[in-house]
């Protein structure tokens, strides 16, 4: 029997943003063919205060809750819900790499707010590639994108056409996926603030703890932000003098570090070690499950959030020390002091190769023969200049570094 065309319905729900709107339907089951409920978040009662504007939203969204008869012609929106259910849902395949929450977040984004709106209703094999491309120009002029972002926007239909042609839900001919035949520039225009070794110590000295030995420890190391945020005590060897990357800490969730390269150990010198042990002593939460740096307002069961100590921290010890304008909209955070570590070392003549390893850059070729050994004495040598540079031989004990 032909299964009846359903809107769904809307109920409101208690949840962690506070009330929200969820669209309910009924689907089949693929495992035993029963029908059940189902049910997606739509938008919290506060930005969507009527039932009227959150079915609204619905529309907006191109929420798809009746299942496309393929044999027909598919929209863009269609293989977009497809792609979505059996990628970026819980249905993802299990044989193959999975995407990070913050990858998944990412595109599920770009379908939301870009993708669906433009091209959602538009029958999919009808998409031409310089539509697409033009598309493209007009939204980098009119929003000043820069490139990287655009060929984000156009590689994510082109992945939802690739699991359309994959599914057998459109022709797998070349020429049915536009997207192989749109250009678009991916080197960005985007010039990093960097910071000297003195505008770096002024910067320090102008934070407080946690945050001073937060910005000292990814100074000096290259850490992301994500990866000094998902740190435990225990993964700080100060008998090895290592830190060991095991996890990230983004968008309030736990994640695995960004590749296999990012997962080496770093070499932590003696003058950090200092720094790290000093504030392992003052910490309230020094256990070995402990996040280095915890959130306390949240009694450290999670660790610090990285936008607040960019607004809240980074940033406005930035302006005081000259580094950037006051109300300067330019991009700072914890991102350029890893941009700063890289030109100090190549300006001090380190050994290129020492600088891949000690940044845990992704090239796999590189990778596979600088991680044969786990830390070397020269990229710990690399370090111990960068933080002398910074510190000018100041301790946690000498440098006043530790003043409330």
């Amino acid at each position: 029997m032909a299964q009846r065309h359903q809107r769904g319905w809307l109920k409101k729900e208690r949840r962690k943003d506070g009330e929200t709107w969820m669209l309910f339907f009924r689907t089949t089951r693929e495992s035993d063919g029963k029908r059940v409920e189902q049910k997606i978040s739509v938008g919290t009662v506060h930005d969507f205060p009527t039932k009227a504007s959150a079915w609204a939203e619905v529309e907006r969204q191109q929420i798809h809750i009746n299942k496309p008869d393929f044999r027909k012609r598919a929209t863009f929106a269609d293989l977009a819900q497809h792609y979505q259910q059996h990628e970026l849902g819980e249905r993802r395949s299990a044989i193959v790499d999975p995407k990070a929450h913050t990858t998944i977040a990412g595109y599920k984004r770009v379908l939301r707010n870009r993708l669906l709106p433009r091209w959602g209703k538009r029958m999919a094999l009808s998409i031409q590639p310089l539509e697409v491309e033009e598309w493209l120009s007009a939204v980098k002029e009119e929003e000043l994108l820069e490139n990287p972002t655009l060929d984000k926007m156009r590689r994510v239909m082109s992945l939802v056409y690739k699991h359309g042609q994959r599914y057998g839900l459109i022709s797998r001919r070349e020429e049915c996926n536009p997207l192989r035949f749109v250009r678009c520039k991916t080197i960005s225009n985007y010039e990093a603030v960097i910071l000297s070794p003195e505008q770096a110590f002024a910067v320090l000295v102008d934070l407080p703890e946690p945050e001073r030995t937060l910005t000292l420890l990814a100074a000096s190391t290259g850490l992301r932000i994500s990866e000094c945020l998902g740190l435990q005590w225990l993964d700080v060897n100060f008998d090895g003098s290592l830190i060991h990357v095991r996890r990230t800490w983004t968008w309030g969730k736990v994640g695995q570090p960004k590749s296999k390269a990012s997962q080496a150990p770093v070499p932590m010198h003696l003058l950090l070690a200092e720094f790290m042990r000093a504030w392992q002593i003052r910490t309230p939460y020094p256990q070995p499950e402990d996040w280095v740096f915890p959130s306390f307002r949240l009694g450290g069961r999670k660790p610090r959030a990285a936008n607040m100590l960019v607004e809240d921290y980074l940033r406005p010890a930035a302006v005081k020390a000259g580094v950037i304008a006051e109300g300067d909209p330019c991009r700072f955070g914890f991102h350029n002091l890893r941009h700063s570590l890289a030109s100090f070392l190549v300006r001090s003549k380190t050994d290129p190769k020492t600088v891949q390893a000690l940044l845990r850059h992704s090239d796999v070729k590189t990778t596979l023969q600088l991680y044969a050994h786990s830390v070397s004495a020269d990229r710990m040598t690399a370090q111990g200049e960068v933080l002398q540079a910074i510190l000018g031989g100041a301790t946690p004990a000498n440098s006043g570094l530790n003043a409330d």
